[in-house]
């Protein structure tokens, strides 16, 4: 049986993948609400940065539905909601 053929992620280079992780240390300091562009979600993560495991690789954000665990190499975009 054939697999599904799976869109594969988006390649970034690491300027792109720094300037994230910048980002994403400066919004979890700060303690900010964020809006997270995530790859293969159809809507927006947003929520408070609550840890971020460099052993798996995932950013913990606390959102109004519970806790989310979204991996950094999934993360396409940052931004602060406009609201």
């Amino acid at each position: 049986m054939a697999k599904k053929k799976v869109p594969k992620r988006p390649t970034r280079d690491e300027f792109v993948l720094e300037e994230i992780g910048n980002q994403l240390v400066e919004a979890f300091q700060e303690e900010s609400v964020i809006l997270l562009t995530v790859w293969g979600r159809e809507e927006s993560v947003r929520g408070q940065i609550v840890a971020m495991d460099s052993r798996t690789g995932k950013v913990h954000v606390n959102t109004a539905d519970g806790l989310d665990k979204v991996p950094f190499m999934d993360i396409m975009n940052m931004n602060y909601p406009r609201d």
